[in-house]
């Protein structure tokens, strides 16, 4: 049976994450009580955990030519990810991430983009026979937004689904970023951002969702940590709540929904049951500590989520 496939095109980091009893106050230094290195990016999260469920995935991201990229390389290929389409370069370093997380399970992260920031178009365009292979093309917002429509535009072009996670969000996207997501998959700081509006409720959630469909985007899901997500569309609005367990790091919990939706949608999957599906692993992911080291494999899954 042919895996489902997903080619993701976006950013790879080395993520340095330090645990403490409490998030430090501005000008505060504060002794922590755990640090490790795991491999992150938004990109790279997201096409882990679409491998560690089955798909076959496909990387299009940029590397620095030091230690993170070449363990960062290392990695992709442990998970049987097609690296073919990862570049590298000597003008900047490999994208880190500085993640601070407290007890709760709450994080604070400051990105420096390094390689990420050098992915081109020109790139991209060269990975086309890749996308165009794709059940799903999935994109975020970590590389330059020139390369991420190159991405999109080459998908649609070629019939592929298309999902876009549009983090970190700015206060304003190209309109042309609406209309190239079949599905458009932001959280609720995100979905503040972009529409201006509050989702502090189901009917604010549902609101801001439409302001994204007249945008342009073919479906939302709102993805809302402990309260679940929303999916909208043209035709329905259908809440679907989360998982309820102790989390201890939610670190990357929202990658593992993304990259999970991925694969369940390339699997065929409708979209109801594929998020439904996506906020279960994300439910597991927030219970371990890391963010690749999180993500559950399909071994580690009831059947009747993979089914």
């Amino acid at each position: 049976m042919a895996r489902p496939k997903v080619c993701v095109v976006g950013s790879s980091n080395l993520d340095l994450v330090s645990y403490v009893d409490r998030l430090p106050a501005l000008g505060e230094t504060r002794h922590g009580t755990g640090f490790q290195m795991g491999f992150g990016g938004k990109g790279a999260n997201q096409a882990v955990m679409a491998a560690k469920l089955g798909a076959e995935v496909t990387m299009v991201t940029k590397l620095g030519q030091d230690i993170f990229g070449e363990n960062t390389l290392k990695n992709f290929q442990a998970w049987d990810i097609d690296t073919r389409h990862v570049f590298s370069t000597a003008e900047a370093f490999s994208g880190v991430a500085t993640i601070t997380v407290d007890s709760a399970g709450r994080n604070t992260i400051v990105v420096v983009g390094g390689a990420n920031s050098l992915l081109t178009p020109a790139e991209v365009e060269a990975a086309r026979p890749a996308i165009e292979a794709a059940a799903v093309v999935l994109c975020q917002l970590e590389i330059p937004i020139e390369s991420t429509l190159a991405a999109l535009r080459i998908a649609r072009q070629a019939g592929v689904t298309t999902l876009f996670n549009p983090a970190p969000a700015p206060t304003d996207l190209p309109a042309e970023l609406y209309t190239l997501s079949d599905i458009f998959c932001p959280n609720e700081n995100e979905t503040e951002l972009l529409t201006g509006q509050p989702v502090n409720s189901t009917e604010a959630v549902v609101d801001a969702a439409r302001v994204l469909l007249e945008r342009g985007a073919g479906q939302v899901i709102l993805t809302l940590g402990e309260r679940g997500s929303v999916l909208v569309n043209a035709g329905e609005t259908v809440h679907l709540p989360a998982v309820p367990v102790q989390a201890v790091d939610t670190t990357g919990a929202g990658d593992a929904f993304v990259g999970s939706l991925a694969y369940f949608l390339a699997a065929g999957q409708p979209l109801t049951k594929a998020a439904a599906r996506a906020n279960r692993i994300a439910a597991l992911s927030v219970q371990g500590l890391g963010t690749q080291t999180s993500f559950p494999q399909a071994a580690d899954l009831p059947p009747e989520v993979l089914a």
